[in-house]
């Protein structure tokens, strides 16, 4: 949407506390600033660009939900969602994208993962989820490696 000074907490808040970092209650006082949105729509397919992709494979896709959610062996937490997956989809986990600790791994364990289930960062990808929250997870560990244009 055309924020370009965009920082995360690597880590989480639990992590934060857990270093002994303060939390703050109530109101915020922030100012307000005046922000025009651009839509870069590149970064984002729509419903028919997935089905499109199913026979002509223009992009690779990668599905960050967990395997069992993937494969169709777990229920998925919202009513009225089908099991399984998109035809073509490969699963990377959202969570394998972390540490056990929670923080983000190195750009080279991210390489190795995305070689290991043979996604060719060269080539366009596409990250999915049920929502497209831990979808951000593929797209930020592509951009750790170097790939800024992975879409959702």
């Amino acid at each position: 949407f055309g924020h370009h000074a965009v920082s995360l907490l690597d880590g989480g808040l639990k992590n934060w506390q857990r270093e002994g970092y303060p939390l703050s209650s109530g109101k915020n006082r922030a100012v307000p600033v005046e922000f025009h949105a651009s839509l870069d729509k590149s970064l984002v397919k729509t419903h028919e660009d997935i089905e499109e992709n199913i026979e002509s494979r223009r992009f690779q896709l990668v599905d960050a939900r967990p395997a069992g959610r993937f494969r169709g062996t777990e229920a998925e937490p919202r009513e009225g969602i089908e099991p399984g997956h998109i035809p073509g989809s490969v699963n990377i986990p959202f969570l394998d994208f972390l540490t056990e600790a929670g923080f983000e791994k190195t750009p080279e364990a991210i390489r190795s993962l995305f070689q290991e289930k043979k996604v060719d960062l060269s080539k366009p990808v596409v990250a999915t989820c049920g929502s497209g929250v831990t979808a951000c997870h593929v797209t930020l560990g592509a951009y750790l490696c170097g790939k800024p244009d992975v879409a959702v």
